[in-house]
């Protein structure tokens, strides 16, 4: 009879799905993400009767929402961007 048991085995070294650089860009993306909701924030009035027009300037409603998406695109890029 054979002994399977083999005592000489290596232990695997644990493997990261991605690169470095991988990681990096993804925290890129995730900030910039947090940059588009930082900076959509605010605007809104202290008085609940009273209308207040900020909410409608262009940081909220151009600048924020656009970079929200590039953010988003950053973190696709991250994941889609092939190890060497």
């Amino acid at each position: 009879m054979k002994d399977n048991n083999n005592n000489t085995e290596q232990p695997q070294k644990q493997e990261f799905l991605f690169d470095g650089i991988n990681y990096k860009i993804l925290l890129i993306g995730i900030g910039v993400i947090a940059l588009g909701f930082i900076l959509m924030s605010g605007g809104g009035s202290d008085n609940p009767n009273v209308f207040n027009e900020e909410i409608f300037n262009f940081r909220r409603i151009r600048l924020a929402p656009t970079t929200v998406l590039i953010g988003f695109g950053i973190t696709i890029y991250s994941i889609f961007k092939k190890s060497k």
